[in-house]
């Protein structure tokens, strides 16, 4: 009998922020797996785990090219997938721990993809996690939506036409992956008179934590990095 996979969403960094029921399906779980860009070093995802769960238990580490596309990331999938793959044929329930929600830009989409197709029939389940837009909003004081308003959610990495797309329609804008592209992204807010009351977030919850007001961003940003532009402004507590 195969086993269950299930994708856990950690929250955006603080361990705090990790929910109740996402801490029972880890505890709950014969193996545990984590993402990590290298073998040898822990992930913002793993520091979360092992902040709840018990010393000495086995957390599995499966290596994810971070490069787009290309035969490394596939290779890096298919091999996660037969890793994971061999505890579900014990009938193991797994446990995969990703930052934010699993079903919102999340590694662990692919992973589950990877999974059906080595192991067919595979039962997959998702718990919910808390996203870095909601800890940004929380954390600098900015109201998302009120009414009628209407949210667009985008990475930074689909272009700059697609985000002035978004800023010219809609109230609220949410961006992730800022990385490189993040001074063109406040280039397009600032010319859409967007730029004003938006603010900017990288490393939630974790070492190296950054919060200010977008307009004060020089420079590259970290790869994990979110921007809330909103008509009303007003972020970082007024």
């Amino acid at each position: 009998m195969s086993g269950v996979l299930v994708g856990v969403g950690v929250g955006p960094g603080d361990p705090e922020l990790l929910t109740l029921a996402g801490l029972r399906a880890l505890r709950e779980a014969e193996a545990v797996f984590v993402p990590v860009g290298d073998a040898g070093r822990a992930g913002r995802a793993e520091a979360v785990v092992r902040a709840h769960l018990e010393p000495g238990r086995l957390i599995r580490r499966l290596v994810f090219a971070l490069s787009r596309g290309g035969e490394a990331r596939e290779r890096s999938w298919r091999g996660a997938a037969r890793e994971v793959a061999r505890h579900l044929r014990r009938g193991e329930r797994c446990a995969f721990a990703t930052l934010g929600d699993p079903n919102v830009y999340s590694t662990f989409t692919y992973l589950a993809r990877a999974v059906r197709e080595e192991l067919p029939g595979t039962e997959v389940r998702t718990v919910p996690g808390i996203t870095a837009m909601q800890d940004l909003a929380a954390r600098s004081g900015t109201v998302l939506l009120e009414g009628e308003e209407r949210l667009a959610l985008l990475p930074l990495t689909a272009g700059e036409g697609a985000l002035r797309e978004a800023l010219g329609g809609f109230e609220t804008v949410v961006c992730y992956k800022g990385g490189g592209r993040m001074a063109e992204a406040l280039r397009a807010a600032r010319e859409a008179g967007r730029l004003e009351g938006a603010v900017y977030g990288a490393r939630l919850g974790a070492e190296g934590e950054e919060l200010l007001p977008a307009r004060e961003v020089r420079g590259e940003a970290p790869y994990l990095s979110t921007v809330i532009f909103t008509r009303r402004g007003g972020g970082l507590r007024g």
